[in-house]
């Protein structure tokens, strides 16, 4: 694959981005090349220098709203005009979205799909209802894009299970009427780099990351039991969160939505015991190496909490596990799963030139 041109889509927002940036480093040793579009606010200093540091990479920015913003669609429209002029003058041999509703454009090139949450799921999961009217056209350009595409991969099955429930049942319609597959799916777990996770010296204190301003996240569940727990609660959303995420013995995660969860990973590979909400998809990724609560009940987490604080040898027992665990999510595993997907993708592409010329 020492010719491979891939037109990667990507925004600033953190999972996005570390998932971009970490696969297109990994993807260097195959010789492949990247052009990585990125939308939506600029691009922080430190995303700015990140980007410049690649080797195998060209990154170019326009300030278009996403489609998971409010009200996205002319700049989403925008975006899709000036994707298929990248594509016309990279030439790429795969184009690999990070998001969904531009899968339905008239790629040349084979398309992948990468699944990296949902608004409706997200919604669902946070309101326990429908989501309201307003994200119907949401709903139709999402769906109509994840059947555009000819693959799609995610880093759990239970986020492929969501997303076939919102939009697998509607049907695409060739000409003639005949109705076509949904896409292939494939699960390719997310990695992270060990070697910049690596553990310090453990303090006694229980870590969250995020904003309290995401309400999946569901920090007023620690709000409510923080006073009662023997150690102090620490959160941070900003440059601080490093520094916490290295000194504390224990990670909560109290979220309602995770498709994966990066924050997870990163801090058990600093040496974090984890304690996370009972979601399908965070006990598919950590299994028996975390404990569990449910997501709306503090009680429970308050005691999962305690019970690692006052135990130092489960705390520890724990927080091994969790490292092994995270060890094995690699950025060569993603990368080369990847590769697999582009590969399949090809193949097939080259079998319908073939059949095309018959």
């Amino acid at each position: 694959m020492n010719s491979l041109r891939i037109l990667m889509t990507a925004d600033g927002r953190s999972g996005v981005w570390t998932y971009a940036m970490t696969l297109i480093r990994a993807l260097e040793p195959s010789g492949a090349e990247v052009l990585l579009a990125v939308t939506g606010p600029e691009l922080s200093p430190e995303q700015k220098k990140e980007a410049d540091g690649l080797h195998n990479a060209r990154v170019c920015w326009k300030p278009y709203a996403a489609e998971w913003m409010p009200d996205p669609w002319r700049d989403v429209t925008l975006t899709g005009d000036w994707l298929l002029d990248l594509e016309e003058h990279f030439s790429p041999r795969v184009v690999h979205l990070c998001h969904y509703c531009h899968g339905s454009l008239p790629w040349t090139a084979p398309v992948l799909i990468s699944a990296h949450g949902c608004v409706l799921s997200a919604w669902q999961a946070v309101h326990g209802e429908q989501s309201p009217h307003s994200w119907t056209r949401y709903h139709a350009e999402v769906a109509a894009g994840l059947r555009g595409a000819n693959l799609v991969m995610a880093s759990t099955h239970a986020a492929l299970d969501s997303l076939e429930k919102l939009y697998a049942p509607i049907p695409k319609l060739l000409h003639g009427g005949v109705a076509s597959r949904f896409p292939e799916f494939r699960v390719i777990p997310n990695g992270l780099d060990g070697g910049a996770y690596a553990p310090v010296g453990k303090q006694p204190m229980v870590f969250c990351a995020g904003s309290g301003e995401e309400e999946s996240l569901n920090f007023e569940l620690l709000d409510s039991i923080a006073q009662r727990l023997t150690w102090p609660v620490r959160a941070s959303a900003g440059a601080g969160a490093d520094a916490l995420r290295a000194q504390a013995a224990i990670f909560a995660l109290p979220s309602r939505y995770e498709p994966f969860g990066y924050e997870p990973l990163k801090a058990a590979l600093s040496g974090c015991a984890l304690v996370l909400s009972d979601l399908a998809a965070l006990r598919e990724s950590w299994g028996d190496a975390a404990l569990y609560a449910p997501v709306n009940s503090p009680e429970a987490f308050g005691a999962a909490l305690e019970t690692l604080i006052t135990d130092p040898r489960l705390r520890a027992d724990m927080a091994a596990r969790a490292r092994e665990r995270a060890l094995g999510f690699t950025p060569e595993r993603m990368a080369e799963g990847t590769l697999e997907c582009y590969r399949s993708l090809l193949a097939r592409n080259v079998n319908v030139l073939e059949a095309a010329t018959l």
